[in-house]
């Protein structure tokens, strides 16, 4: 069997299918290429064309959603769920609302939840949605009027046992309780476990809103450890400032690191003495301001519109923003300047050419799939104790998402060990979420 010559067959494949869906073709190119040495000891996956069922999703929907604002004027957007896999459990992924949201997109999300969940050895399959709406500048009561309406026709498609969305960019505590709150005015029932991301007074999970952020770093963590190395002194940059940037900052200084650096889609900024968490999280999520007022407040920080945080010396850089945000250019920057470890906090966020400048200067890279896996599992933690009507403290959870993660940066170092590159944690992530899904594909049938 010509495994090679089978793998580009199919890409090809998916190419025709999906024209124009430029990030899900990435997406679905860096994980077909990691799979030649599996498919070649499992032929039994090629003859159940497995990887073509992961490449379709099984379900797509796509969606009005009319909403008024306050002006009294009709607003029309465009809303998305892909349901990519149930092999594992039900779908489960998040919710983006941000301007550029589009079919494709949604599509690379769901498609890297598929293998991003299997890592996590929870029981969820892999789905993502969200919606071309933008909740910058809109009021609470437009914001919530949006929510409901898309929860309207959304809801229709949800069940503890069937789907169940979180948060993503554009979509945080506030809009999953308007969400839910229509949800359960249109079902009549407080199913708690249909949605994640929740406030901890009414079913949601300590921990989850820092734990993608917590996650990457405890990833980072294990990663050094295998150089005898450690966060302790390292000098560090995160891009964004959203939620996954601020918790990564804040686990990075709770563990000895010093953040120089962060950004937003104005600019970047860098205060040499360590960033000011406090101030940032009183910009980001009370005043929801622009990091350039930082600068403002703190005399020893500067503000810039030119050029790339990445371009700030550093041992651990945290892509923590947006898909492609890491370009060749950037790569050979950090490279240049020494850095030591690269993690995706975001999902995507390097191109595929930063990630081979990485790896080929024997840069660890942490992809997103394993990286910053923590949110999620977070969420099927939650999912677990809205199920037995219980909630865990604080240091209870975090110490599960520890554990969390710890044993998906075993499963990725052993696995690519297994196929004879203990170092290549694309390869390994890549290679042990599709084994479990595979597995559980076949097991299942012809569905």
């Amino acid at each position: 069997m010509n495994v090679s010559a089978t793998i580009e067959d199919l890409y090809a494949e998916i190419l025709r299918r999906n024209p124009g869906e430029t990030e899900f073709h990435q997406a679905a190119a860096e994980v077909l290429h990691s799979l030649e040495p599996v498919l070649r000891a499992h032929p039994e996956y090629v003859d159940g064309r497995v990887v073509e069922r992961l490449c379709e999703p099984e379900r797509q929907l796509i969606f009005r959603v009319p909403w008024t604002d306050d002006h009294g004027d009709i607003q029309v957007n465009r809303g998305f769920r892909v349901e990519f896999s149930s092999a594992l459990g039900p779908y489960k992924g998040g919710l983006r609302f941000h301007p550029s949201v589009n079919l494709g997109i949604v599509k690379f999300l769901g498609f890297e939840q598929i293998f991003k969940n299997a890592l996590t050895g929870l029981a969820i399959g892999g789905g993502k949605g969200g919606a071309d709406f933008d909740p910058k500048g809109r009021s609470d009561g437009e914001v919530m009027r949006f929510c409901q309406s898309f929860m309207t026709e959304l809801h229709r498609h949800l069940g503890e046992h069937t789907d169940v969305p979180a948060g993503d960019i554009g979509v945080g505590t506030r809009e999953i309780g308007y969400l839910f709150g229509q949800y359960k005015r249109l079902t009549n029932r407080f199913e708690a476990g249909v949605l994640t991301g929740k406030a901890v007074g009414w079913g949601g999970s300590h921990v989850r809103t820092e734990a993608t952020g917590y996650g990457t770093v405890y990833f980072v963590q294990e990663m050094l450890a295998t150089r005898d190395r450690q966060i302790d002194g390292s000098r560090v940059v995160v891009s964004g400032s959203g939620n996954v940037a601020l918790y990564a900052i804040e686990k990075i200084h709770a563990l000895g690191g010093r953040v120089v650096a962060c950004s937003d889609s104005s600019g970047y900024l860098v205060d040499e003495n360590g960033l000011d968490l406090e101030l940032l999280k009183e910009i980001k999520e009370v005043r929801r301001d622009r990091i350039e007022v930082y600068a403002e407040a703190r005399p020893t920080a500067s503000f810039s519109r030119r050029g790339s945080v990445f371009d700030i010396p550093c041992d651990i850089a945290l892509p923590c923003a947006t898909q492609n945000e890491l370009t060749e250019q950037s790569a050979v920057a950090l490279v240049k300047n020494g850095v030591l470890a690269v993690a995706e906090g975001a999902n995507m966020p390097c191109t595929p050419t930063a990630v081979g400048v990485l790896r080929e200067a024997g840069v660890l890279f942490g992809p997103g799939k394993a990286a910053n896996a923590g949110g999620v599992a977070t969420s099927a933690l939650e999912m677990r104790q809205n199920a037995s009507r219980d909630q865990w403290t604080f240091a209870q959870t975090e110490a599960r998402l520890g554990e969390v993660m710890r044993d998906i940066h075993t499963q990725c170092r052993e696995t690519a060990a297994r196929y004879g590159d203990p170092e290549n944690y694309v390869l390994g992530a890549n290679i042990a979420g599709f084994r479990r899904t595979a597995e559980a594909v076949l097991a299942q049938g012809v569905v």
